[in-house]
């Protein structure tokens, strides 16, 4: 029994408890973000934003922080990210939110770091990534039909649209409870093709609307490529170029959620880029048109590690061309004439948002829109020609406009940015190699020979070597058998010969017949390889004709199908197809044997995947030998390494390798396929100027689609790590290399009918207009000074970085000029002028090309 006074001290005590909470507590103050004709509305005040796509699983938790703060640095507000379902829910009702995957830890980063999120839940993403983002276990859901009005879809969808705004709730991650996510996005590019889905595709998009406005997250939600987007849902444009776009309501913004810095690469591709002067075009007339809200896809592409790359054939590099390059390095000079761009734009952030533009017409080609308010003016100046630069007169002064580019007037009088002309510095990258040999005793020695004794190895069984497999009638296909928990099915079959056969000719040789879904196969005749057929990214479907050798008795045919990321685009996509659907025939001049229909055997995924070989560094199964075997198809092989000393971001270089997988301490980096060679021919020189499509620009013809493959720091240890190799085609792993990525020389070439710099315009008001242009260096790393100067020529130098070459005039003292200003600071300043350098050729525009060395 409590006494009286026991329950009046613990009144007293709990009282006491309550002051003191109330005394401590802090409210969260959440923003109220809404939306007009004009802009996104946070607390009332219209926002011009710039943002970036980064996708927290392609890069380390351990680099998230870096890449952040380098994207504000790079002028961004907004940071917009997909939602991953099928790294989330990899199995029905099991969720995974630890490592690359946790969600919540990336937006606390973001928002640690001052910046806004736009969460894009889909949860279809496309992004290039394995099955669109849809986690098998969904397909085999009786009754299940993707994106459309269909319950058994739309009950999951839900399920997991919920789980997701729910853990955001939980950690108030919303705006509207102090956090930092402004924007959701339900479905994805749906628009583009959802004509194929009939009447039912309107009633699951107002269906998807309505479902995502109920969980009542307290920010807005878009819908991108979706022009009946039913209110509220904000809709928004995709593409190289959005100017044009005018979103469904006069009640909605002009947003742009993906502007493509590049494009993906594919195994056998060559490697696309996209000039940062057309990036920065696109994205000028966007807001010079109207729009108040953009992002760049990607600002960070990062890294498909695992098995976690789509379409067929999309490599494993998801490097994009972006600002910040697939292992965080800063692009120059994309991400510093990008920032300045942001800079510019920002300048005009109280007009552009307080009003539209009035458009007019200054020449040919020319347009001018001016937002022009009772507190400020602002003006895009539009030369959209492709061929000529024009001078046109507006506001009484004459304006010099390069083509292809825009150029920026805060005030409507003086020019702070021309989307053409680039004041950025811009870098050369060096990559140094390292052997992978552990703990050398002679530095020096990187040969190739002084690693074979280095590697031990495994073979992985030709045809049937499990004991889990199945056989049945015909040919399965690969999708619908595997569930996709491996790249590889084997398909094994017995056939007896007598050698009198209608389909053998020249004794007991038969022409061998596969025609496959895709996306590789391999051919073995009685465990000995025959051959290979390999779809590409146009064509995944693969057609095998050899010729084959069978013996008397009884013989086995296997056929080793494997696939390269499954699609991820396009209407009914989740019912592609992949493997082995036939016709599988053996034939000659006097007849054939259809197998198609006989009894298969199959077997999911390779022995080695079951034993978890790229764990299991120990097993005793593993064969060390003076010579290890080399270019023979299906081999595991294994090796320790120490991880290269120092910061700098490293990559295995897997020259000698054929395709496979790799493993650095457990941990999958990705597919690797380095003799997928891109075409020869493609790649000219790529001009700015005209408008981009994704083929437009390409570098590495007949070169490795991708030589590279990215090692996280954060997958390595100092010493003792272990990389594993399952090598399916052939290869020397003796020839694999590490190497390490750090930036070069620093350059810049600045001419004198560039502005001048954005920085200066605050600083220097009564003087705008009349501020020269100015070349900028700075060393790149922390520590580093400007140690020796390369070349400098003031005249008419031309080349690029790293390969500059003096013109037909060049100042005799430009030299010594930049080695004064620049020498021994962590960064310098030049004015672009014949004051500075003397006049070497007068009437000619002339221009300032540096390459700078730190150290």
């Amino acid at each position: 029994m409590i006494s009286p006074e026991t329950n009046s001290m613990k009144g007293i005590l709990l009282l006491l408890l309550l002051l003191l909470s109330l005394l401590f507590w802090e409210p969260v103050l959440g923003a109220n973000v809404t939306y007009d004709h004009r802009a996104l509305v946070i607390d009332g005040t219209r926002r011009v934003l710039i943002s970036g796509s980064i996708h927290y699983p392609r890069s380390t938790p351990e680099m998230w922080p870096d890449l952040i703060e380098k994207s504000k640095a790079g002028g961004l507000d907004v940071i917009e990210t997909y939602v991953f379902w099928n790294i989330h829910e990899p199995v029905r009702n099991q969720y995974d939110f630890e490592g690359r995957k946790d969600l919540v830890r990336f937006v606390k980063i973001v928002a640690e770091a001052g910046l806004l999120v736009h969460l894009r839940i889909g949860p279809y993403v496309c992004a290039e990534w394995n099955y669109g983002g849809f986690p098998l276990w969904l397909h085999f859901i009786p009754g299940i039909k993707f994106r459309t009005d269909n319950e058994p879809f739309k009950a999951e969808m839900l399920k997991f649209t919920a789980k997701i705004v729910d853990m955001m709730k939980q950690e108030n991650l919303y705006a509207s409870q102090g956090g930092p996510i402004i924007l959701s996005q339900i479905e994805n590019e749906y628009g583009n093709i959802q004509s194929a889905y009939g009447s039912a595709a309107k009633t699951y998009i107002n269906w998807s609307a309505t479902m995502a406005t109920s969980l009542d997250t307290g920010v807005p939600w878009v819908m991108c490529q979706q022009a009946d987007a039913p209110d509220p849902i904000i809709n928004t444009c995709n593409g190289f170029y959005c100017d044009q776009f005018t979103p469904n309501s006069n009640k909605k913004p002009k947003m742009w959620t993906e502007n493509w810095t590049g494009w993906f690469l594919s195994f056998g591709g060559a490697m696309p880029y996209r000039p940062v002067q057309d990036i920065a075009f696109a994205v000028a007339r966007f807001f010079q048109r109207g729009g108040t809200f953009q992002n760049y896809y990607m600002y960070h592409g990062g890294t498909n590690f695992g098995r976690t790359s789509g379409g067929p054939f999309i490599a494993t590099s998801y490097d994009y061309d972006a600002p910040l390059d697939e292992y965080g390095i800063i692009r120059q000079p994309k991400w510093g004439h990008l920032k300045e761009l942001h800079k510019a734009i920002k300048l005009c952030e109280k007009a552009l948002v307080a009003t539209d533009p009035t458009s007019s017409s200054l020449a040919p080609n020319v347009e001018a829109h001016v937002y022009n308010t009772t507190t400020g003016c602002a003006a895009f100046l539009a030369n959209i020609g492709i061929q000529s630069d024009v001078t046109v007169i507006f506001n009484g002064k004459s304006f010099h406009l390069p083509a292809w580019s825009v150029s920026i007037l805060p005030d409507c009088q003086n020019v702070v940015l021309n989307t053409a002309q680039i004041n950025s510095q811009t870098t050369s990258q060096q990559i140094k190699y390292q052997t992978l040999k552990h703990k050398r005793t002679d530095e020096s020695d990187h040969s190739s020979e002084a690693l074979q004794s280095d590697w031990s190895f495994v073979n992985e069984p030709i045809g049937i070597s499990k004991s889990d497999v199945f056989a049945k009638p015909g040919l399965l296909e690969q999708i619908n058998t595997t569930a996709d928990v491996s790249d590889y099915l084997w398909y094994s079959i017995s056939i007896g010969i007598s050698g009198d056969e209608p389909f053998l000719f020249n004794g007991t040789q038969t022409n061998l017949h596969v025609e496959s879904l895709g996306h590789v196969l391999h051919a073995f005749v009685n465990k000995n390889y025959s051959g290979r057929g390999i779809g590409n990214s146009g064509n995944a479907k693969v057609a095998l004709e050899k010729t084959i050798m069978l013996s008397r008795g009884n013989n086995t045919i296997d056929l080793l199908s494997a696939t390269v990321g499954l699609q991820n685009y396009g209407a009914f996509f989740d019912l592609s197809g992949a493997g082995i659907t036939g016709p599988v025939k053996l034939g000659g001049q006097s007849g054939s044997l259809d197998l198609s229909t006989k009894e298969w055997t199959y077997q999911i995924g390779l022995k080695g995947e079951k034993s978890r070989q790229f764990e299991d560094f120990g097993a005793s199964q593993w064969v060390s030998l003076s010579t290890i075997p080399t270019n023979q198809p299906l081999t595991w092989y294994k090796t320790t390494f120490d991880a290269p000393k120092g910061n700098d971001p490293v990559a295995i270089d897997f020259t000698g390798m054929g395709k496979g997988e790799a493993w650095v301490n457990g941990q999958s980096i990705g597919r690797y396929w380095p003799n997928n060679i891109a075409p020869q021919s493609g790649c000219s020189s790529c001009n700015y100027g005209g408008a981009f499509k994704s083929d437009k620009c390409l570098k590495n013809c007949g070169k490795p689609s991708q030589q590279l493959y990215h090692v996280p720091r954060s997958f390595m240890k100092p010493d003792s790590n272990t990389l594993v190799l399952f090598e399916e085609m052939g290869g020397d792993p003796t020839k694999v290399s590490f190497v390490t990525k750090q930036i070069g020389s620093v350059c810049a070439h600045v001419s004198e009918l560039h502005p001048g710099p954005v920085d200066a315009w605050n600083s220097s008001r009564q003087n705008r207009g009349t501020l020269g242009p100015m070349l900028t260096l700075e060393c790149s790393y922390p520590n580093q000074l400007i140690s020796s100067i390369r070349f400098a020529s003031f005249g008419t130098p031309h080349g690029t970085c790293g390969n500059f070459n003096h013109g037909k005039c060049s100042s005799a003292n430009a030299l010594a000029v930049v080695q004064q200003a620049c020498i021994g600071l962590k960064n310098c300043n030049i004015g672009v002028s014949a004051k500075s350098f003397g006049d070497p050729c007068k009437g000619v525009t002339k221009s300032l090309a540096v390459e700078a060395v730190c150290s």
